[in-house]
């Protein structure tokens, strides 16, 4: 007789033992923390036909969003292809959703997971493989509904209820409705202290608030609960955008330097968030030493190009900075292949990934005038390649970076308007307008501007301080 897991839903397995293993690969998914494919291979020699088990490991490759983890999905396929009708439907709708992810059909992938949680509203692995698609997808509005459409079916006695609340943070906070995400994310750890998704939700509310403040005295009063989780680069990063934004380079270099800095055997996921790191840094002037070098060895290996354009496009930063061109030419050319293709990736990368990688190696090659003509007409538009508000910024600030190289000092100056209204808390946006008015020759509103930089990182330290 088949059991049920932990949310009352039905799984192929009659085995304690590999239920038991498969409840620790669930939690350790939803927590981003431990081994979650080991403990599917424990729950997989207690009983080979746990087909549950097998659509896990399908989810989690595409929650990856690397071309290199398809193989997984291949075997999820193979064995649930062997397991026939002792599959049940949920599980066979989780490895075809992954198929379709495989396939390159993004958005019917999203729509095969959202099928499975409007039917099973408590299968949580469905709602984040999908919520992790959102984000890939750059649709902020369904990171929010897609887990509002669950939550009248969830309650505090159902276990995993606040990884469904970080989640619900996450989208408001992207609908930039920054109260209720704070206090949704709040909330969500007052059940589960050790989710580190909701406590980027409620960073990433600091982040696009501009309280520097808030953001370095949560990270690091939180950091216990996180750093060993597989999410703790990112949380690390939003940390060194912390110390960007006061000016203290060397306290965001020492950050990279000992939790950011990836290993040779990195994930993709922690490689974007390097390469965004360095790219704002030089974008910044700062001497960023072989760090760029370094950096491009790692991307050597899960750069493959062409399946996913966002991780495309940080590998080639890293790739056009360490002068490696024979690694550019070869990622551009396939963009451009890809840009003619009609799958999502395919009409993603031809609209706007293509114009930001040829933009990233103009700048690259100090043609700034060109990077500034080809962000222009995409800028608005780069959601659609994935990532967060905040990670999706970087293309913004190249622009302006752009304009300001090119001596395009009345744009350079309305780009740095947009910043300073929409976050005037912001000491590097008055930066940022100081030099845009130095461009255009007017020194004494250029001075003004820097004193105004320099009023408000004094007065985000002072709020450290105390």
């Amino acid at each position: 007789m088949n059991l049920k897991d932990s949310r009352g839903l039905p799984v192929s397995t009659a085995s304690n033992a590999a239920l038991e293993c498969y409840e620790t690969a669930v939690q350790e998914t939803h927590g981003y923390f431990g081994n979650p494919l080991a403990s599917l291979d424990a729950a997989l020699a207690e009983d080979p036909d746990f087909a549950m088990a097998h659509a896990l490991r399908a989810d989690l490759a595409v929650m990856s969003s690397e071309q290199g983890a398809l193989g997984l999905i291949r075997e999820a396929g193979a064995a649930l292809e062997r397991i026939g009708h002792r599959a049940s439907p949920r599980e066979r709708a989780h490895v075809a959703a992954a198929r379709a992810w495989m396939e390159g059909d993004f958005h019917r992938s999203v729509a095969l997971y959202n099928a499975i949680a409007i039917e099973h509203p408590r299968d949580l692995l469905a709602i984040q493989t999908a919520h992790v698609i959102d984000f890939n997808l750059g649709d902020s509005l369904m990171l929010r509904d897609r887990v509002a459409q669950a939550l009248p079916h969830w309650n505090d006695s159902v276990p995993g209820y606040g990884y469904l609340l970080g989640m619900y943070a996450f989208g408001l906070e992207e609908l930039a409705n920054y109260s209720r995400a704070e206090d949704v994310g709040r909330r969500a750890l007052d059940l589960n202290r050790r989710d580190p998704w909701a406590v980027h939700a409620v960073q990433h509310v600091f982040e696009m608030q501009g309280r520097v403040h808030d953001g370095i005295e949560w990270l690091q009063a939180t950091a216990p609960d996180w750093q060993d989780t597989a999410l703790s680069f990112h949380n690390w990063w939003h940390l060194a955008l912390h110390h960007m934004e006061l000016g203290d380079d060397r306290a965001a270099f020492d950050l990279y330097d000992r939790v950011i800095h990836p290993k040779p055997t990195a994930v993709a996921l922690e490689l974007v968030d390097a390469s965004q790191f360095l790219w704002r840094m030089t974008l910044r002037g700062a001497d960023v030493g072989g760090r760029w070098a370094e950096l491009a060895d790692c991307w050597a290996g899960p750069a493959e190009g062409g399946f996913y354009v966002f991780n495309d496009l940080h590998a080639l930063m890293a790739f056009a900075s360490a002068g490696r061109r024979e690694q550019v030419q070869r990622i551009l050319a396939t963009l451009e292949q890809r840009a003619g293709e009609p799958d999502a990736n395919g009409r993603h990368t031809r609209d706007i990934g293509l114009p930001l990688a040829q933009a990233i190696v103009a700048l690259v090659e100090q043609r700034a005038a060109k990077a500034a003509a080809l962000l222009l007409p995409v800028r608005s538009r780069t959601n659609v390649i994935g990532g967060s508000h905040a990670q999706r910024d970087v293309f913004q600030l190249t622009t302006i970076e752009a304009a300001l190289r090119a001596g395009q000092g009345k744009l350079a100056r309305a780009l740095a308007s947009e910043r300073t209204e929409a976050k005037p808390a912001s000491p590097s946006n008055w930066q940022l307008t100081a030099r845009a008015l130095e461009l255009q020759g007017d020194a004494p509103a250029a001075a003004a501007a820097r004193d105004h930089a320099e009023l408000r990182r004094r007065a985000q330290l002072r709020r450290n301080a105390a």
